[in-house]
């Protein structure tokens, strides 16, 4: 199913040619009218999958998350059979590959025990061998204790699990160049962020608030050497050196993202969001480390929704302005400073929606809920021409099974991934590509 997409300026619907003039509107050193026209781009949404069951990637946890594989003839999903409720133990998700070189047929590969209808599993390919190699999360079905692992499409199995006994870990974000991988708990976050988490998964932090033996951790990926990046205690006394009278039910870590550099990690230290937690005491503290464990850094200035790393030191998330309203913004972390903004309120109604920068750095997505949709603006950011999709229904899911917007860009930085709920009422994957207009 192919659907052409209309654009809007604010709360009203007007022509595609009007917003490309609108567009160049907010850019600087703009180029002549016919030239405006000429690199115009409009959107077109196509649904990849269907069925009775319901198929879907996963959220952005983890930046430069790209779903399909090297060559582009294979994007990564799941299957489940529910998503009215947060899956149960024993209950898997069918792990499958899409190709799109026969006719989008889903090709079944295996299945994880280690999921959630937000995240999934925290897919990603493996950038020493993309082709054919993606990781994922598993959980052993009789200890309950997580693992990460590598597939191999080609040879059609497991090549490699990452299994520690004594501190059972997953995947939450694999480094860009290959090297490494940064594991959390998600027995703790099934406690204490159960958004987040996997149901029934073993939790060794559990009676501690800020434990020393948990925390971020970082495994070798050829080695499967793991070592403890930052302890939760650590994180709790730098918190407490400028709140020295805190309280709170217990330190969990999101949003573990690696920088293209592979060299730096941002990440929240939160508390408070657990089943009957006191929102009014909640912990939201950003930090950034490097990847060798030194420099851990507290950040004043809160750089939220889910943010994603630019080039170099820079961090795109959503902060105030200097009037209070909350913007698009790019954040050095290196100076701890707000570098500038991108776009304005029409551009970006919400800047806390999910948001994904492209593999060239030149295509920027911020896709936002509204009214029962999510909507999409795509910016060209070298000339500033934008486009807005139209709304994708996500129906009326909310809390843990919520279906945030989660757009992902392929290797070609023409296209995103997306979820949605099918006329059938299914939730499915939809594809919403990036068309040059040819004048």
């Amino acid at each position: 199913m192919k659907l052409s997409i209309s654009t809007f300026f604010g709360d009203f619907q007007i022509p595609l040619l009007a917003l490309t003039i609108v567009g160049f509107l907010f850019c600087s050193g703009c180029q002549a009218e016919k030239d405006q026209a000429a690199s115009a781009f409009s959107l077109q949404i196509e649904q990849l999958t269907s069925g009775t069951k319901h198929h879907f990637f996963g959220y952005i946890g983890q930046c430069q998350t790209i779903p399909w594989n090297e060559s582009g003839q294979y994007i990564l999903g799941m299957e489940i059979d529910t998503i009215s409720r947060m899956p149960g133990p024993d209950e898997p998700a069918t792990i499958f590959v899409i190709d799109t070189e026969d006719e989008n047929n889903i090709i079944p590969l295996d299945q994880t025990y280690a999921w959630n209808p937000q995240q999934g599993t925290m897919f990603y390919w493996n950038p020493l061998a993309p082709e054919t190699q993606f990781f994922f999360n598993d959980r052993d079905l009789e200890t309950g204790k997580i693992f990460t692992v590598i597939y191999d499409i080609r040879e059609r199995k497991r090549i490699k699990e990452y299994r520690y006994e004594d501190s059972p870990i997953a995947n939450g974000g694999v480094a860009a160049n290959g090297s490494a991988w940064l594991g959390i708990n998600y027995g703790r976050l099934a406690r204490l962020r159960p958004v987040t988490g996997y149901p029934g998964v073993a939790d060794w932090s559990e009676k501690e608030i800020a434990p020393k033996n948990d925390g971020i951790f970082t495994v070798d990926v050829k080695t499967g050497e793991k070592k403890l990046l930052v302890s939760y205690h650590q994180l709790d006394e730098k918190i407490r050196e400028s709140n020295p009278d805190l309280q709170h039910s217990g330190l969990f870590i999101n949003h573990t993202l690696w920088n293209r550099n592979s060299d730096r990690i941002y990440f929240f230290a939160r508390a408070g969001w657990g089943p009957g937690d006191d929102s009014s005491n909640r912990v939201n503290v950003p930090f950034t480390i490097n990847s060798d464990g030194t420099g851990l850094t507290f950040h004043s200035i809160f750089v939220g929704g889910h943010p994603e790393w630019d080039e170099g030191n820079i961090l795109i998330g959503s902060a105030p302005d200097d009037l209070g309203k909350k913007r698009q913004v790019l954040y050095d972390v290196e100076h701890k400073q707000i570098q500038g903004y991108m776009g304005d309120s029409v551009l970006f109604p919400n800047p806390e929606g999910d948001i994904s920068l492209s593999p060239d750095a030149n295509w920027f997505a911020n896709g936002f809920g509204k009214n029962g949709k999510n909507y999409y603006t795509i910016l060209r950011r070298n000339d500033g021409v934008w486009a807005k999709s139209e709304g994708i229904d996500k129906g009326d899911f909310s809390g843990d099974i919520r279906i945030d917007p989660a757009p992902r860009w392929n290797r070609t930085n023409d296209a995103i991934l997306v979820p949605g709920i099918a006329p059938n009422g299914t939730r499915q994957m939809f594809l919403i590509q990036v068309l040059s207009n040819k004048i």
